[in-house]
């Protein structure tokens, strides 16, 4: 069920319109501006229904805060005001908001938009979705993972926790495609993403397709040895798969793995280390490949094989 917040001071308006919605939608009320802010920042609301007249923070000044925050930006939100005349409605419309309701409610016309935006806003999340995920794998794409990591690594800057960023590609690919055709080498790629995807599943794992048969998986919050260790499984489960490979370069399709885990420095840069990362791929595909070389905290090696 799709959750609908009412930010409103009157309990009687928020009452109204709870009444209204709450036969369709799992509706919370917050009598603040403050705790609208606070909840809209901490829960998944799929449209915001804002009282424009309260006190201390009125909602013209919600709405901006609510626009200037990463995690709220994106909510449809619906102004409710007795406030008719076209320069209010201007402001609101151009600080973001979608839609205006007029007091004293009217239940139809209140339902009516309400299913609109919330309709408009499940399609531009699916687009959006859409747009962020690679079609022949299902996991993220470049687009999704260059500002996955940027923001992921400041974060971990600021709570200084260890990152580890690990870079992966499908050893003798090309000879593969050569042998087996691009058909059979596109359902390589979506096998090696399924594997290693089933070993990333926590909310702090990410995983996208770096382009071609090259992956990239971000770890936050493990040490070194750790996340080495649980990416040798990943491995080994890419050579259990036993899919056929020509003879004469390997027995089966493996993959070459190189990452390094660090606790962000302060102004660091997030492309230093994943050239670091990308430095230690081409080590284990120099050592022969179908292994895991890693660099720890304090750039010490570590290799599988």
């Amino acid at each position: 069920m799709e959750k609908i917040l009412i930010v409103d001071d009157s309990v009687v308006q928020a009452a109204q319109l709870r009444a209204i919605l709450t036969d369709e939608y799992d509706v919370s009320v917050a009598q603040t501006a403050e705790d609208g802010l606070r909840r809209a920042s901490s829960e998944d609301y799929s449209l915001i229904l804002l009282d424009v007249v309260m006190p201390e923070m009125d909602g013209f000044t919600l709405l901006k805060k609510l626009q200037e925050e990463i995690v709220t930006q994106n909510i449809p939100v619906i102004l409710i005001t007795s406030l008719s005349d076209v320069t209010s409605e201007q402001r609101g419309l151009i600080l973001g908001a979608v839609d205006y309701i007029t007091k004293p409610f009217n239940p139809l016309i209140v339902k009516a938009r309400v299913n609109t935006h919330i309709k408009l806003y499940n399609y531009r999340k699916q687009v959006e979705w859409q747009s962020m995920t690679d079609q022949m794998t299902g996991i993220a794409n470049r687009r999704r993972y260059d500002g996955y990591s940027v923001e992921k690594w400041r974060e971990a800057t600021r709570l200084q926790a260890p990152f580890s960023i690990c870079m992966f590609d499908i050893d003798h690919f090309k000879v593969y495609n050569d042998t087996f055709g691009h058909p059979a080498g596109d359902k390589v790629i979506a096998a090696v993403a399924k594997t290693a995807s089933s070993y990333l599943k926590r909310g702090t794992d990410f995983l996208a397709r770096y382009g071609g048969e090259e992956f990239v998986a971000l770890i936050i919050g493990d040490p070194s040895q750790k996340v080495f260790e649980h990416i040798r499984k990943i491995r080994q489960a890419i050579e259990d798969l036993r899919i056929p490979h020509d003879p004469s370069t390997s027995e089966w399709v493996t993959i070459s793995i190189g990452g390094i885990t660090a606790v962000p420095p302060s102004e660091s840069s997030y492309a230093s280390f994943l050239k670091a990362a990308d430095n230690m791929l081409y080590d284990a595909k120099k050592g022969g490949r179908n292994q895991v070389v890693w660099a720890d905290e304090q750039l010490k090696q570590m290799r599988e094989k």
